[in-house]
């Protein structure tokens, strides 16, 4: 086991990161930037370092000085997190080039999963079914068009590297492909540096499922069922929640078994989440993220399992700790992302908390490294915690999330409480019925009110 870590992160994940670490028994170094000295988890970490300036590139994404700051703490590995460079190949190699651990996958297969072209060619040799699309990159108008009308319009113009929702277009008609191709290039380009594109069939009202795995490397990988996170405003994550209201035992065993066996096939060592696009009783692979999820909670609230431990000891060289006859999924979880933000216009909110009073009680658990009189800086991503809800079924998860919602204060900044607030008391989300383009839908005729309320 490792003497000490690196967190190589910001905000919840960073604090989530430390207590596990302080669980394991782990001494543990914070970094950040100047906009970040007043922060949580560098007040409770054992040491920290200063990286640099507010902007990221400067600090959070500065490998040498993340380098430096491993020699003169004696740092025997770092925890990238989510985010930044969690799935910078390139980090994770010059990491190993100077004998430090990474706590996640091999450079190797970050690298594979980044492409999402590459990632869809293992996806189909490990048996992982795939939306129908292209081979490989689009490079001309001509050959989009070929790959449109064979597997069908409606298509959906993706970026082979990044994600996030960008670089990512529809195009309905062979009129609307040229376009689309050109805006998703442009789009690629400017966010990732690298313009490829390639094609897919687009699935008109799909949800999105991800499957939670967990692999050492020496050949045992388990599957800890999925999270359905189909509520999303373009392509960003909303409301995560398990098991998915949309699948049956079957299904949800059958598509698990499939992502285990490939990843022991594969060879896999850390957590990883498999994503897919589920219609009518099928799934489609879209990509595979080599990291832990925004949203990984909802999984450990059923299972019962500490992820950030199991990736900890994973790197440190230890063999899976559970089999999949440990894993027994219990109850149902559901997971908001409080961002600061304008309920329905999401514009970023930063500033300083003045109040701050988050909800407690029996299933309840806030992930979240704000406090009164922090200041939300306006330099990086503006998810400020997540509040996390567990019952023994659906029903008893909404009203218990239903009852934190109401309690959970935030004042001195716009957040989307208000928009989680009317969520919970909607008739499709009790039911279940909701597909990935069910909140851009519900937002264009209830933003009015959503604000009115909140």
């Amino acid at each position: 086991m490792f003497d000490k870590i690196l967190i190589a992160n910001r905000g919840e994940i960073a604090l989530r990161i430390l207590r596990a670490a302080k669980e394991l028994g782990i001494a543990t170094v914070a970094v950040h930037s100047t906009a970040d000295s007043e922060a949580m988890h560098v007040k409770l970490a054992d040491e920290s370092v200063c990286l640099g300036p507010p902007s990221a590139r400067l600090s959070y994404l500065n490998i040498p000085s993340l380098l430096a700051a491993c020699e003169i703490t004696g740092a025997e590995a770092v925890h990238p997190g989510y985010g930044f460079l969690s799935e910078n190949a390139r980090f994770a190699e010059i990491l190993r080039e100077h004998e430090i651990g990474f706590i996640g996958p091999s450079p190797e297969h970050i690298r594979t999963m980044g492409d999402k072209i590459e990632a869809k060619r293992t996806a189909l040799k490990l048996g992982i079914p795939c939306v129908p699309g292209s081979d490989g990159a689009i490079t001309t108008d001509e050959e989009g068009l070929a790959v449109a009308e064979r597997i069908g319009f409606p298509v959906l113009v993706k970026a082979a590297s990044g994600g996030g929702g960008r670089g990512m277009k529809v195009a309905r008609t062979a009129e609307d492909l040229p376009v689309a191709l050109a805006a998703a290039r442009s789009e690629a380009g400017a966010a990732f540096g690298e313009d490829s594109v390639y094609l897919e069939k687009f699935l008109e009202q799909p949800r999105h499922i991800e499957i939670q795995i967990l692999g050492d490397g020496q050949g045992n990988a388990v599957h800890l069922g999925e999270r359905d996170c189909s509520l999303q405003r373009r392509h960003q994550k909303v409301w995560e929640e398990s098991p998915s209201p949309a699948l049956n035992d079957a299904d949800r065993a059958r598509i698990g078994d499939i992502c285990a066996k490939a990843m022991r096939d594969l060879g896999y060592s850390g957590a990883g989440t498999i994503e897919f696009l589920y219609e009518q009783g099928e799934f489609y692979f879209i990509e595979m993220n080599t990291r832990i999820q925004v949203e990984h909670p909802v999984t450990e609230m059923i299972a019962g399992f500490d992820l950030v431990h199991e990736q900890i000891k994973i790197a440190s060289g230890s063999p899976l700790s559970i089999t999949q006859d440990d894993v027994v999924l219990r109850g149902h979880a559901i997971e908001c992302r409080i961002n600061a933000e304008h309920p329905t216009s999401f514009r970023p909110s930063p500033g300083r908390i003045s109040y701050y009073h988050p909800p407690g009680g029996l299933g309840v658990r806030v992930d979240s490294a704000v406090y009164a009189g922090y200041t939300i800086p306006p330099n990086y991503d503006s998810l400020i915690g997540k509040l996390i809800v567990h019952g023994r079924t659906r029903t008893e998860a909404l009203m218990r999330l239903r009852r934190a919602l109401d309690e959970f204060i935030v004042d001195g900044i716009a957040t989307t409480l208000p928009l989680h607030r009317a969520l919970v008391r909607d008739n499709d989300i009790q039911n279940g019925d909701y597909d990935i383009h069910w909140l851009e839908r519900y937002l264009e005729h209830h933003s009015d009110r959503i604000v009115q309320e909140g």
